[in-house]
């Protein structure tokens, strides 16, 4: 413990208040009995004298230390106002003393009157550049002591509680962060962070129309006739550990979840940055959500299955409501992306036209057939065959 971890008792407790303001004479005394100083001189009958005169003026609380190094350590381990300072002393001289306090950020600053016998005023204004307080030459007057002491504790007193304002300011602007730290990942849960950025800087509507994304939806097969056999625990968990595994993915892969309903999962590939290889991307996590999903089986004993439907083209994307927002995409892309899925085979990626031109040499592609979809009619859609490697077979 030091000074500045710890201010004792005669900085802790305070000195006046409004309903029982002090005179000056009163506070002072006040100071003085609550005051702990450590006296530190070579001499055994200086150290008795000095602690005589401090008990005279109504010092109650006094420590010795007979030499510089067991002042330091005392300095080091307990907690102190003020320490009276011998400048002569043969294993370690009082300014030795003083350039030790200098170099340790524990107690550098800390309140010392040094003391001195000696006719050579350089020592002591040596003493006091190197931080000591003020000085008192041997024999020194009760008058001299008293007032020299109460001048150099209020000086400490002041000190300590400007550096506990400091450390609650402190402590408040530590509190600010954090607060702001949750805030901006429970944003970021919600929203994509170029739009948490935009709201944070004040955008109130925020509607940007991107001409080419692909969105995927996936959907749980046979999760509704599971949840009837398990209690409401276990089925959380297991959905709970199928959608983290599922963010896990849209995170590694760089594409962008958008909501869950239900039992359905849907993610977005370029939005709200754009990506040229938004389809490649978004099929890929679809596969590694395939993947994801037996790996789950296989540790909980189900045999659940998901459909994913991925369609290509423009959508609008933004933030809605005022209360519990959410960002959201919104057009036909969107409807199509749905049909893609709802119109699927479990354990297959299903994908519309406009995604497989998208697909390249990436990945090979399997017609299944016409799908019918509401407002546009007969389209010829695709299955996806993984490559090898991803290991998922048709």
């Amino acid at each position: 413990m030091n000074f500045n971890e710890a201010p004792s008792s005669a900085i802790d407790t305070p000195i006046d208040t409004p309903s029982q303001a002090l005179s000056t004479e009163q506070r002072n005394a006040q100071m003085l009995e609550q005051a702990r100083l450590l006296v530190v001189d070579d001499s055994k009958m200086m150290r008795m004298g000095i602690s005589r005169s401090l008990r005279q003026i109504g010092v109650q609380q006094i420590e010795e230390a007979a030499n510089g190094r067991l002042a330091l350590q005392r300095l080091q381990d307990e907690a102190f106002d003020l320490m009276l300072l011998d400048v002569e002393m043969p294993e370690m001289t009082g300014l030795e003393v003083l350039e030790q306090m200098q170099q340790n950020p524990k107690l550098k600053g800390f309140p010392v009157i040094v003391i001195s016998g000696g006719q050579d005023i350089e020592d002591v204004v040596r003493c006091i550049e190197m931080g000591a307080d003020d000085y008192l030459p041997k024999p020194f007057s009760q008058v001299l002591l008293k007032a020299r002491l109460t001048s150099s504790i209020e000086k400490k007193r002041l000190r300590d509680m400007e550096l506990l304002r400091r450390q609650q300011l402190q402590a408040q602007h530590e509190q600010l962060e954090k607060e702001q730290e949750k805030t901006e990942s429970l944003l970021l849960n919600i929203l994509p962070r170029s739009v948490s950025q935009r709201l944070k800087a004040g955008e109130k509507r925020i509607a940007d129309a991107h001409p080419e994304v692909s969105v995927l939806f996936a959907d749980l097969v046979g999760f509704t006739q599971l949840s009837k056999g398990l209690s409401a625990e276990r089925l959380v968990e297991i959905l709970d550990q199928i959608f983290s595994d599922f963010d896990a993915i849209v995170g590694a892969a760089g594409v962008e979840k958008i909501k869950t309903i239900g039992d359905c999962y849907m993610l977005v590939g370029g939005v709200p940055e754009p990506r040229p290889d938004h389809a490649v991307a978004v099929v890929q996590a679809g596969f590694d959500m395939l993947n994801a999903m037996s790996r789950i089986n296989q540790q909980h004993g189900t045999q659940l299955q998901i459909r994913v439907g991925v369609n290509s083209g423009p959508v609008v994307a933004g933030v809605i409501g005022m209360h519990k927002f959410t960002y959201d995409l919104w057009g036909n892309t969107v409807n199509v992306a749905s049909r893609m899925e709802s119109t699927g085979t479990p354990g297959r990626v299903h994908v519309s036209p406009s995604t497989a031109q998208h697909l390249g040499q990436h990945f090979a592609l399997e017609p299944r057939g016409s799908v019918s979809v509401k407002g546009i009619g007969e389209i010829e859609t695709f299955f996806v065959n993984p490559p090898a490697s991803a290991g998922v077979r048709p």
